[in-house]
């Protein structure tokens, strides 16, 4: 197989850097386009003495110009905690982008991927959701630079593909988790696993019942690269996740009984449009991707602890707080 030049945009942020790391490992030149405003140099830090991959700090609600066979396009940040500190920016890197990137896709005869979230399906009346599932989102709401983002990016990768006969990808990522996820990211799986580590009290929105379905980050890029490698007639959108759906509760239980702590659960009122279920209907992955995924919850978290215990600052927070805890 000759060597493709792909670009990923977003590349140094937690599921960019392990898309990166992938595609490097098989033999791909990958530019990695990222304007670390929530990726960090240290996740690729491993591959930038490579010669098949190269950092380029720019922010896609730019254009930019380039050779390129393939492009994932992952930027955006993808947790309420960061995308709603400038929801406008949110907007303009996933719309904006989504149509720069289009462009360059166009122009160069390149495929391209867009990583689009559950999120499009807001708080379903519909579970699980599958992706003839239209969603149930509000548009003026504290989330929708986010949400109604990505569906407009949706739209535009939809059309690029019936006008300009663009190579389009959409896929729809359920709550992905795994190391290298960012210790201040405000989504669920690292909010309570550095509280544990850290002895702090368990933050629970709401009363615990909502649910979530957590995919691990290995699972995950096995999809993204099984979506960008599938036959030019599918182009999504395509649910990638867990079957494997969870309360908030138990999770908590479950990442207690890993650490070992004795954090105690904290309740909070529910963010507004919180969804209250989450569960994708993976058949069309299964039958067109030949994609499952094959982690296990308990499995999946185990790695991710042990990286917050093996990164410097939480296992510094971890030892503070333990040695606190004995005094």
């Amino acid at each position: 197989m000759s060597e493709k030049k792909i670009i990923v945009t977003g590349g140094a942020g937690f599921l960019g850097s392990h898309l990166c790391e992938r595609l490097v490992a098989r033999g791909d030149h990958v530019l990695c386009v990222d304007n670390l405003s929530t990726g960090k140099r240290s996740n690729i830090a491993h591959l930038l003495a490579g010669r098949n991959f190269e950092l380029v700090h720019h922010d896609v609600s730019t254009a930019f110009s380039c050779d390129v066979d393939e492009i994932y396009n992952l930027a955006c940040p993808a947790s309420p905690a960061h995308y709603q500190q400038d929801p406008v920016q949110t907007l303009r890197t996933s719309v904006f982008g989504a149509m720069n990137l289009l462009e360059l896709a166009r122009r160069c005869g390149a495929k391209i991927l867009l990583a689009s979230t559950s999120e499009v399906y807001g708080d379903p009346i519909a579970h699980p959701q599958s992706e003839q599932y239209w969603g149930n989102v509000n548009p003026v709401g504290l989330r929708s630079c986010y949400d109604e983002g990505k569906r407009c990016a949706e739209t535009l990768f939809s059309d690029f593909r019936r006008q300009y006969e663009v190579v389009t990808r959409i896929v729809r990522i359920f709550n992905v988790y795994g190391p290298r996820m960012r210790a201040d990211d405000g989504r669920v799986v690292s909010n309570f696993v550095t509280q544990a580590l850290r002895g702090r009290n368990i933050t629970v929105y709401g009363d615990g019942t909502q649910t979530r379905s957590f995919c691990f980050v290995d699972d995950m890029i096995d999809g993204l690269i099984r979506a960008m490698e599938a036959h030019d007639s599918f182009g999504g959108p395509v649910n990638l996740g867990t079957r494997h759906e969870i309360s908030m509760l138990d999770l908590a239980a479950e990442v207690l009984r890993q650490t070992g702590s004795s954090s105690r659960l904290t309740y909070h009122p529910l963010p507004v449009d919180d969804p209250k279920q989450r569960q994708p209907d993976l058949t069309l992955a299964n039958e067109v991707l030949g994609w499952l995924p094959t982690t296990t919850l308990a499995a999946g978290l185990a790695k991710t602890i042990q990286y917050f215990l093996s990164s410097e600052s939480s296992s510094e927070s971890y030892r503070r707080s333990r040695d606190w805890a004995k005094a």
